[in-house]
């Protein structure tokens, strides 16, 4: 590919605050503003894509359904308490709409994409392109005519394109154009099935819409949230819980941190991952934004996939797995796509599946702890493993790693490893103090003890009075503002206050957080990236357990502010550009916000009581209580 058309494709990629997300618990599709679904797997969100055209142009794969001339309005809103998407065009001859979703469905190897033109005023005449393409745009299928539409083949995946209207096929790409009255509709249904399959075809396309609307209402019914809160705050966080939702894996009971791959951090840029995957490291603050929404069902399942997925021999344990706790996902890259605004190279898989990141010992631990207290059922195999894993941990504790983030660089002793693993001997601890379980308490303590004094000693600055990134640097870490919630210092602590303040000064950029600053940290990627949507949440509940409830505030509204018409947040955010960066829509955000609201409105209580990753709901008998119990603390030494 030479320059000209690597520019052109920089030049031509959508906003990526311009899709919305629609999803079945199975995969999910990326539908632009213009009315094209420029990105979906199938069957499964990490199998290839069908639809790329996100990552190149028109060319790798999409369905666009819009007005055959320019709309001179374009409005679109998810259908209330739903992932069903609905785009409003007005033309200069009339305006329709297009229905977009995923209905749910029983069978995780077929897959169907509905979506439902409805003339709104006027006759304006509607396009429809669909360009397939297996194999991440590589892959052209062989494509029939059928009574019902079409029928494509490309070795093992076929697809039905099922409608009314009349096709034609030109270039490999198949086209229809119709006018539409006011009132009328027409369907559209592609439906996903593995090749050596019978096709089988939907119902009444307009009763599945009902159907499927009505379940994610039902499953909105459920949500328990602060009634204090202003209404925009409980709007923007049952967005966020309909996309974790429809970000989860109903078979397996797996969390994607994103649908997509390779949407960059940095435009141009190389530091592209894919994040079609589980990640330990999400494990506790996902549970936290669960528990505390009422999501007990949800929280269980997450539960199970995590037993399950961890499962073996405790020194195998992995940073990530895949959606049914896959293992390996070998790292490769696609160099027929040109990449999200010229951003190289394309990448599926992450090899950081195979790093050493001794955090996420103490995520699990963390996580069985807050089950625990809500009397989630842990079961007595799980402590078995529990254990193990801390014999494990007994012997890795001292070593070196790559850290949250996850850097390609030389590994290091990371700070928030460290406090992890504190974490880590910490929860066991209380596990046989609040719990009764058997294990080697008096070691375990002395070992949390241990890695305390290493963390005070050697990665706490005292001259600037903040602590840092790894041991021996100067560098600073957004995972520190983490120091209190974890229960690792009290927020009266001073230590705390002076790494919030040291974070202000060095870490936040036209407001928001970065993580780190690449420049002063050799990371093993290069290049720059936007500010990381988590961290800035995480400022927000650094503000809460300080006391600083107006900052607190205008800060939860800046980043309110920065979510898409949709109410989609990705992984980062560009201050300068005024664009969302990074994978989209990102769970790890997301679940940032949810918790983020429960702490400020646990704040704002009558109590004013702060609570931390120790606090969690009980779930009592026959009841789905909502905010968590404020009064549960971790025990901070001094």
């Amino acid at each position: 590919m030479g320059p000209d058309s690597h520019e052109a494709h920089a030049a031509s990629s959508k906003p990526i605050e311009d899709y919305g997300l629609i999803g079945n618990l199975l995969t999910a599709a990326l539908v632009a503003r213009d009315g094209s679904i420029d990105w979906l797997c199938l069957p499964r969100f990490d199998s290839d894509a069908c639809f790329a055209a996100l990552l190149g142009g028109p060319e790798h794969g999409r369905w666009r359904i819009g007005p055959q001339e320019e709309a001179s309005e374009t409005k679109r809103r998810y259908l209330p308490r739903t992932a069903i998407l609905e785009t409003r065009f007005e033309t200069s001859k009339g305006a329709f709409s297009v229905t977009d979703f995923l209905p749910f469905g029983d069978d995780d190897r077929k897959v169907e994409l509905v979506r439902l033109v409805r003339g709104e005023s006027g006759r304006p005449t509607v396009s429809m392109e669909l360009v397939l393409r297996f194999g991440y745009g590589r892959t052209v299928p062989w494509v029939r005519r059928r009574d019902y539409g079409l029928r494509a083949v490309a070795g093992p995946d076929a697809v039905e394109l099922v409608t009314p209207m009349t096709l034609t096929n030109e270039g490999m790409r198949t086209h229809a154009r119709f006018e539409i009255d006011a009132g009328d509709s027409v369907p559209f249904t592609l439906s996903y099935h593995p090749s050596h399959r019978t096709a089988s075809f939907v119902d009444d396309r307009t009763s599945l819409l009902e159907t499927t609307a009505a379940r994610w209402r039902a499953w909105c019914d459920r949500c328990t949230l602060p009634q204090d809160a202003p209404q925009p705050w409980k709007d923007a966080v049952l967005r966020s819980l309909i996309t974790l939702k429809a970000l989860s894996h109903r078979p397996t009971g797996g969390l994607v941190a994103a649908p997509t791959t390779s949407l960059p951090e940095d435009f141009g840029g190389s530091r592209n991952w894919d994040y079609r995957y589980c990640w330990i490291r999400d494990a506790t603050m996902t549970l936290y934004a669960l528990l505390n929404s009422g999501y007990f069902d949800e929280a269980q399942s997450f539960r199970q996939w995590m037993l399950r997925a961890t499962a073996g021999d405790p020194e195998q344990m992995q940073i990530m797995y895949g959606l049914a706790g896959e293992r390996r996902l070998t790292e490769f890259e696609l160099p027929w796509l040109p990449g999200y605004a010229g951003s190289r190279p394309v990448r599926v898989g992450n090899a950081a599946h195979e790093q050493l990141q001794l955090d996420v010992y103490g995520e699990l631990m963390d996580v069985a702890h807050a089950s625990r207290r809500s009397q989630l059922d842990w079961g007595g195999e799980a402590w078995q493993l529990q254990c193990a894993l801390l014999a494990t941990l007994e012997r890795k504790w001292h070593e070196p790693d790559r850290g949250i983030w996850e850097v390609r660089g030389p590994p290091r002793h990371f700070t928030y490893s460290k406090l992890m693993c504190w974490v880590a001997f910490d929860r066991a601890a209380k596990a046989i103090e609040d719990f009764g379980l058997d294990g080697p308490l008096d070691r375990w303590r002395s070992i949390r003890d241990q890695i305390r004094t290493q963390i005070l000693e050697r990665g706490f600055d005292r001259t600037r009075n903040t602590f840092v990134q790894h041991f021996g640097g100067g560098s600073l870490d957004a995972s520190l503002l983490l120091v209190a919630e974890t229960g690792f210092v009290d927020p009266e602590d001073e230590r705390f206050a002076g790494t919030v303040q040291a974070i202000e000064r060095e870490l936040v950029c036209d407001g928001f957080v970065l993580r780190y600053r690449p420049q002063d940290v050799d990371d093993g990627v290069g290049g720059n990236e936007g500010a990381f949507l988590p961290c800035s949440f995480w400022l927000v509940d650094a503000y809460v357990l300080l006391g600083r409830l107006d900052e607190a505030q205008a800060l939860f509204e800046r980043l309110l502010a920065v979510r898409n018409d949709l109410g989609l947040l990705a992984e980062e955010y560009d201050a300068r550009s005024r664009r969302l960066c990074g994978n989209f829509p990102q769970a790890f955000s997301h679940v940032a916000l949810v918790n983020t609201l429960h702490n400020l409105m646990r704040s704002a209580g009558p109590s004013r009581q702060r609570a931390n990753r120790e606090a969690a709901p009980t779930q009592q008998s026959g009841t789905r209580p909502g905010a968590s119990d404020p009064t549960i603390r971790a025990d901070a030494p001094q």
